[in-house]
C-alpha cells in the first residue's frame, strides 16, 4: 500500500528565518497522525509547507507518490488535500449553509460529502444552518471549518489545533468526528497541543522540537514513553 503523504528532508523558511530542519514523516491511507510539540516548534509550519504556504522550501513532499514541491497551492488542493488553519476563515457575512455551499469540488475523482451527510455528522450545523457565521460559537465555527473542507472532496485532511480553546463537550464532539472520518477512510494529519484529545485518536505521534522530529511514537507505545513525552511537552 503506497503512502498518502511522504515527507523527506523538508526544510522551510519564513524570510531569513530557518524554521524546519530535515522533517521526515510518512502517513498511510486511513491513518490519523498527530504532530505534537510546544508552541513555536514548527508543527503549523509543517502543515503550511505541505500546502506551499511558507517561503522557501527544500526536500521532498509526495502525495500519492506525486512530488508537489514545485506545485502552487491550488494544484496541491486539487490532489485532494484539505487544510483547516487555526484561524478557521469562516465568512461572517454568509450563513452556515452558504459557507457550506461555497466551496467547489476540487479533488480529482473525489466524492464530496453531501449536505445531508454533513448535517448527520454535525447536527449543530443543521440547527444553525440559517445563522450568520459570526453568530456561531467557537465550537460551531470549528465544525463548520472542517465540514467545509469535506464538501470539496478532499480525502487528506490537515487540521491545525482544532480543539484549542473549546469547551470539553465540543472537544468530545470533535473527537467523535475524527473517529467517524477515520472509519470512512479519510487520512488525517493533526497539529495538537492538547495531548489528551489526540492520544485516543492517533495511530502515530511525531514530536516536533526546534523544527525537527525529536521522536516518533506509535499509539501502542504511548504508555512506555510517558516520561519522555512529559519532558518534551511539559505534560
Amino acid at each position: 500500500m503506497s503512502a498518502v503523504l511522504e515527507i523527506a528532508g523538508l526544510q522551510a523558511w519564513y524570510g531569513e528565518s530557518h524554521i524546519l530542519h530535515n522533517i521526515n514523516l510518512c502517513v498511510q491511507p486511513g491513518e490519523v497522525v498527530t504532530l505534537l510539540g510546544r508552541n513555536g516548534s514548527g508543527r503549523t509550519t509543517t502543515l503550511r509547507a505541505i500546502m506551499g504556504l511558507t517561503g522557501r522550501r527544500s526536500g521532498s513532499i509526495r502525495i500519492h507518490g506525486q512530488e508537489i514541491m514545485d506545485m502552487p497551492t491550488y494544484k496541491i488542493a486539487h490532489l485532494g488535500v484539505g487544510y483547516c488553519p487555526e484561524e478557521r476563515g469562516i465568512f461572517s457575512s454568509l450563513t452556515t449553509e452558504e459557507n457550506l455551499l461555497l466551496p467547489p469540488v476540487i479533488a480529482a475523482g473525489g466524492q464530496p460529502m453531501s449536505l445531508d451527510e454533513i448535517y448527520d455528522m454535525f447536527p449543530n450545523l443543521q440547527e444553525r444552518r440559517h445563522s450568520q457565521g459570526t453568530r456561531l460559537s467557537g465550537g460551531e465555527q470549528q465544525m463548520l471549518a472542517v465540514a467545509r473542507i469535506l464538501r470539496t472532496g478532499a480525502r487528506l485532511l490537515l487540521l491545525d489545533e482544532i480543539s484549542e480553546g473549546l469547551a470539553p463537550v465540543i472537544v468530545q464532539a470533535l473527537a467523535q468526528m475524527i473517529l467517524m472520518l477515520k472509519a470512512r477512510g479519510y487520512t488525517i494529519v493533526m497539529v495538537e497541543q492538547n495531548f489528551h484529545f489526540a492520544a485516543p485518536l492517533a495511530d502515530r505521534f511525531y514530536v516536533i522540537e526546534h523544527g525537527q522530529v525529536a521522536k516518533v511514537i506509535e499509539a501502542a507505545d504511548l504508555s512506555n514513553n510517558s516520561q519522555l513525552l512529559n519532558e518534551l511537552l511539559g505534560l
